[in-house]
């Protein structure tokens, strides 16, 4: 009996909380879409607003329609993104919304305001939405419909990769519009096996940036881990390349390389030697004497 009392007790408890969440969601809802309040205030509100504030239809329409409003104050309206975002996480509560919600998302995707654009398009990628991945790859296409730069658009093309995107990634890896946007697209093609090749000849190509050999190294490893050890051995045995280059060759090596046929490569062994030896930055040579170290050298 006394357990069953205490159990009743916990669910009243219980009950009485949920009403006081209630009670608390109906007063921030009304703050947050209080045009008259202060733009702080209703920034506050929206932020301390619990879940249950989204648990009617009329909370909900009332907090996207603040989202949709361009004529509210922008720090408003990203405070009522975050609001949707924190709420979409409780996924049972959230379902009968979700369909409401992405449809707002995707009316703000080409909003005045870039921050919110790029958010509402993280979020929408995120759910592997179709409209925004091609928002996204017509703006790479046509810089002129473009919603955000091309190095975010990238970023955010990678949480569902397509086809489609390899190809656009492709041609801006050839022509770049600038620096960022062509890293981004090599990191987004470092899942695409056909682009095997290419990290081959970047790897390779010394007049190439230092920081695209790195990206291609780690590509390649993933897409042909046996290419990237042959030419791993190649970069140690030039001793023209560069020391950041050979220890990012020598730790392909070590970390996946055959440790019997290392150990008898004596030319491979005599390269690391030098390295270890060499004029190179402390951590690169460090690099070099546990490799030698693994073989008794």
């Amino acid at each position: 009996m006394a357990t069953k009392r205490k159990a009743a007790k916990r669910s009243k408890s219980a009950k009485k909380r949920g009403a006081s969440s209630q009670v608390l969601a109906r007063r921030a809802v009304s703050i947050a879409t209080n045009e008259q309040k202060s733009a702080k205030q209703r920034v506050a509100a929206l932020a301390e607003a619990p879940l249950a504030a989204f648990g009617n239809d009329k909370d909900l329409a009332a907090v996207l329609s603040v989202l949709r409003n361009k004529d509210e104050p922008i720090a408003v309206r990203l405070g009522a993104l975050e609001s949707l975002q924190a709420a979409s996480f409780s996924a049972d509560v959230f379902a009968p919304y979700r369909g409401d919600y992405l449809a707002t998302l995707r009316k703000v995707v080409d909003d005045p305001d870039p921050e919110l654009r790029q958010r509402a398009l993280g979020v929408l990628m995120r759910d592997k939405d179709g409209f925004a991945q091609q928002k996204l790859l017509d703006g790479l296409k046509n810089p002129d419909k473009a919603l955000v730069p091309p190095e975010k658009a990238l970023q955010l093309l990678s949480y569902d990769v397509h086809a489609e995107a390899y190809s656009v990634a492709r041609d801006i890896v050839k022509t770049p519009p600038n620096d960022e946007a062509r890293r981004e697209a090599l990191r987004l093609l470092a899942a695409d096996a056909s682009s095997a090749p290419m990290f081959e000849k970047l790897l390779r190509d010394k007049k190439e940036l230092r920081e695209i050999r790195q990206i291609s190294a780690s590509a390649l490893n993933a897409l042909n881990p046996e290419k990237l050890q042959k030419h791993a051995r190649e970069i140690l045995l030039d001793r023209s390349d560069y020391d950041d280059i050979k220890a990012t060759s020598l730790t392909a090596l070590a970390q996946f390389g055959d440790d019997e046929s290392l150990g008898k490569d004596k030319a491979l062994l005599e390269s690391v030697d030098r390295l270890s030896a060499g004029k190179a930055p402390s951590k690169y040579k460090q690099s070099a004497r546990r490799f030698l170290k693994k073989y008794d050298r």
